[in-house]
Order: structure tokens, then C-alpha cells, then sequence
């Protein structure tokens, strides 16, 4: 059992999938949770279901491609909770089109919120982080962002912008005692992929090696060992979870 008491979490993208089960992940380690979301109603089943459980969570509303609200929601959690020990930057969209039928407005949103919101929350993050002399960043890539996938040109770019963005502020900020790593999921059972046909979903099988989607508890699993002790000399790596497809 990892033991992540007395560490404040701040996660975004936190009210569902991937997100949602690293919220759960950390307030059964005993972190003290907070996430941010964009549907309200979501966030706070969520919060209500972490609280009966005994932990601490707060829900923040904002939109990560917002400068000034990410660093509204990084005050409202210091003045409530003092410290920011663990930063997830986890939300992410997907706009899938053809390179040709892709409107400027598609690529410009999927790069914002899957990309410009990991420098604005790192950004909000950092100056308390290098305070105390302590930080665990943690950023979610995607396999694609090493193979590529025909439709995701703004999705597969803003993935592997993490990757660069990881290993850059991982150097810059070593000395710190902050640790800086990314994520990079496979394919994940979701709502979406539960909505697929039996042919696609064979189809995506058949690229796996093990035969079968990872769970969202496996990502929430890297991301609990990536924010934990285990992990104090690991920094600038990007943890490829996929079932063997890279």
C-alpha cells in the first residue's frame, strides 16, 4: 500500500475516466484530493462519494486552458490546504478529423487543453513547489504520441508536446527535489469504448499484445507510484502503459 498522507494532490480532468479513478487512487493512499472538472454535477457525486469514505476532497471548477483560472483554482487550494505537493495534469479532448476536413478552431482547442494547460498549471504550481523544495509533476501522454493515428493530427501533436514539455522541465527543475514524468496510456476501457462495435473493438484487440484494453485503475496504479516515494529518483520518463503495443 502506498501511503501519500499528508500530500495535497491537485488533478484535473479529475470527475471521470482515468481521471476519476486517480482521485480514488489517492484519497485511499490518503492524500488529501482536490481535482479540477468542468461538469459540476460529475464532480461533486465524486466529492461526496471520497468524502464518505473519510478523506478530504474539493472539487474547483475551471477550464486548464485558462491561465488565470489555473491559477486562481492553485491559490484557492494553498489558502485552503497550504501546499501543493502533487500536480496530475490529466485533462485532455479529442476533436478527430481528417488533416483536410480539420477546421483551425479544432486543432487550436485540442492544443490547448491537452497541451497549454500542463505550462499553465506547472506554471501556477512551481514557485510553492520550489518553496518547499518538493513536487511531483505527473503528465498524461498517450501511445499514440509515439505511433501516430490517422484523424489525430491535433491529438497526437499535443501528446507528444508533453513528452518534449516533461523531459524540458524535468531539467529544470531537478535540483528542486521535483519530479517531473509523463504517462502514456494504450487503449483504456471507456464509455467511448464500450460504444464501439464488436469488429472495432477486435480490431483494436488485435494491436495489443496482451489481448486485451487496460483498465483505468492500471493508469491510476503509474500515476499512485510515480507520485509516491518509490519513484524519488525517476524524473524526465515517460511510463509507457499500452500491454505491450510499443
Amino acid at each position: 500500500m502506498i501511503d501519500l498522507q499528508n500530500k495535497v494532490a491537485l488533478i484535473t480532468g479529475g470527475s471521470k475516466g482515468i481521471g476519476r479513478s486517480i482521485v480514488q487512487a489517492f484519497a485511499k493512499s490518503g492524500a488529501i484530493v482536490c481535482f479540477v472538472a468542468r461538469n459540476p454535477e460529475t464532480a461533486r457525486k465524486l466529492v461526496d462519494e471520497i468524502r464518505l469514505t473519510g478523506a478530504v476532497c474539493d472539487f474547483y471548477q475551471a477550464d486548464v486552458g485558462d491561465a488565470d483560472q489555473c491559477e486562481s483554482v492553485v491559490r484557492e487550494v494553498i489558502k485552503q490546504h497550504g501546499k501543493i505537493d502533487i500536480l496530475v495534469n490529466n485533462a485532455g479532448i479529442t476533436d478527430d478529423n481528417l488533416i483536410v476536413r480539420m477546421k483551425k478552431e479544432s486543432w487550436d482547442r485540442v492544443l490547448n487543453v491537452n497541451l497549454s494547460s500542463l505550462f499553465n498549471m506547472s506554471k501556477a504550481v512551481m514557485r510553492p513547489m520550489m518553496k518547499n523544495k518538493y513536487g511531483r509533476i505527473i503528465n498524461m501522454s498517450s501511445v499514440v504520441a509515439i505511433t501516430g493515428n490517422p484523424g489525430q493530427v491535433n491529438y497526437a501533436s499535443a501528446k507528444a508536446g508533453i513528452i518534449g514539455f516533461t523531459k524540458s522541465l524535468a531539467k529544470e527543475v531537478a535540483s528542486r527535489n521535483i519530479t517531473v514524468n509523463a504517462i502514456a496510456p494504450g487503449y483504456i476501457q471507456s464509455d467511448m469504448t464500450d460504444n464501439l462495435t464488436e469488429q472495432q473493438q477486435q480490431a483494436m484487440l488485435n494491436t495489443i499484445p496482451m489481448h486485451r484494453m487496460g483498465k483505468p485503475e492500471d493508469i491510476a496504479n503509474s500515476a499512485l507510484f510515480l507520485a509516491s516515494s518509490l519513484a524519488d529518483y525517476i524524473t524526465g520518463t515517460t511510463l509507457h502503459v499500452n500491454g505491450g503495443m510499443i
